[in-house]
């Protein structure tokens, strides 16, 4: 009788638009609510069609409002700085659509058709356009496929930057610098988009120029983190086809590199301070000593000291490709990957579970493996909750870090997951809180 009563009350809360339930003021928000979370809901059936569900993040509840449209098989988020813009990748369409998270609607109509599909796109500013690496983009007149395509999401067009496999992009602070790593590349592209010439620019055919420089010397790059003036290159090495793995220091006014530090592995990483966390897989350094479990396989976390220039620390984690980090402010680091080894089955659990999240406590080093299965798709923590939203294997998980276990309450969360219809691809918070 209590869930019941208690679960008539949010609803009406929901229904009137306001948050007074709650104790808080009412915001003009379509929702109502003062902390946002969006997920990407992959999913359609005669009933449900795909899109970024509001999440409650005061309780873990989905808002009593229609989804946000997105495609039908929306998955993929980035979100602005200022998490004014959030944009969603729909796999269905091959388009990129964006939401004003203060109206709780979507900029232009009917998104950006991309030419091909991205694993990797940006909002890196306030404004309304974002980047997205297309490796299959096709550019006339060129034997070459890949580009950068600089979406305007109010008009709902991109101009063409052709960049030969262009595979990831990382933007500076301000927008005007990109990074783009190409597979199977030992080199770096640096571009300038704001010098770029609608509607296909091919000054990376002819550099270097004002808008386009390549620069060698790397290994297999795949990824950068970006402080003020100077980018952590990520070379994967072995794990991509290269020779040694490592955190290249690079320069970006006068775009060179500074420095290398050797590592395991590196396919992704965060900066928490003057601490660089990279996470891979090692084709070779991959023993799991040190953890119980099945699995022959493992991952290193390697703990870079960008101001003493050497690794401090490293730990063994889960294999599989690196892509999902998210340091907490409990110091504990959520680290996810996508086609790990994965051991037993979650719904209908005996002995060992074990998937591609792992969870490291920075402040004594320990290592736990949840018993989840899957890829590990998006993160979020917050500051005001000692909680994490995992989205792994479709589910939209909710862990406890006080515990690191499944947050269970009888109220909102009877299994620890938010049920959500459909396959979660993504969780980005739109509020800071």
């Amino acid at each position: 009788m209590k869930n019941r009563v208690l679960a008539l009350m949010v609803g009406l809360c929901a229904a009137v638009g306001v948050t007074s339930c709650g104790g808080s003021k009412s915001t003009s928000k379509v929702s109502g609510l003062p902390e946002r979370v969006l997920a990407s809901q992959g999913v359609t059936t005669n009933i449900v069609f795909g899109g970024l569900v509001i999440v409650n993040g005061t309780n873990d509840t989905i808002a009593r409002i229609a989804p946000i449209s997105a495609g039908t098989t929306p998955g993929m988020m980035a979100i602005s700085p200022s998490r004014n813009i959030v944009a969603a990748f729909d796999a269905s369409s091959n388009s990129v659509f964006a939401v004003n998270t203060t109206t709780e609607t979507d900029i232009g109509s009917n998104g950006v058709r991309l030419p091909g599909p991205t694993s990797s796109f940006i909002v890196p500013t306030s404004s309304q356009i974002g980047y997205a690496a297309v490796p299959s983009a096709a550019v006339n007149g060129f034997a070459y496929v890949g580009a950068i395509a600089q979406m305007n999401f109010a008009a709902g067009l991109f101009t063409t930057i052709a960049v030969n496999n262009a595979q990831t992009v990382v933007s500076n602070a301000t927008g005007t610098q990109l990074l783009v790593f190409s597979a199977d590349s030992d080199s770096m592209t640096v571009l300038n988009p704001l010098a770029a010439v609608p509607p296909v620019d091919t000054s990376c055919f002819y550099t270097p120029n004002g808008v386009c420089t390549i620069i060698p010397g790397f290994d297999r790059p795949v990824y950068a983190v970006i402080n003020n003036n100077t980018a952590y290159v990520l070379n994967c090495g072995p794990q991509c086809g290269g020779k040694q793995a490592s955190v290249m220091f690079f320069d970006l006014p006068s775009l060179t590199i500074t420095n290398t530090i050797p590592v395991d592995a590196a396919t992704f990483a965060v900066l928490n301070n003057s601490k660089l966390y990279v996470a891979g897989t090692s084709p070779t350094n991959h023993s799991c000593a040190g953890q119980q479990t099945a699995a022959t396989s493992c991952g290193r976390l390697d703990i870079v000291d960008v101001n003493a220039g050497k690794v401090v620390g490293t730990a063994v984690i889960t294999d599989g490709y690196h892509t999902r980090m998210d340091y907490n402010v409990y110091n504990q680091l959520y680290i996810g990957s996508h086609d790990c080894t994965n051991i037993g089955n979650v719904n209908n659990p005996s002995g060992e579970v074990r998937g591609c999240l792992t969870i490291f406590n920075a402040a004594n080093g320990s290592v736990l493996v949840p018993p989840d299965n899957g890829n590990v798709d998006g993160l979020q923590g917050f500051t005001s909750r000692t909680i994490e939203y995992v989205a792994q294997d479709g589910n939209l998980r909710v862990y406890d870090t006080t515990t690191n276990q499944l947050l269970i309450n009888s109220d909102f969360l009877p299994t620890g997951t938010i049920d959500i219809v459909g396959y979660v691809g993504d969780v980005k918070a739109i509020d800071f809180f």
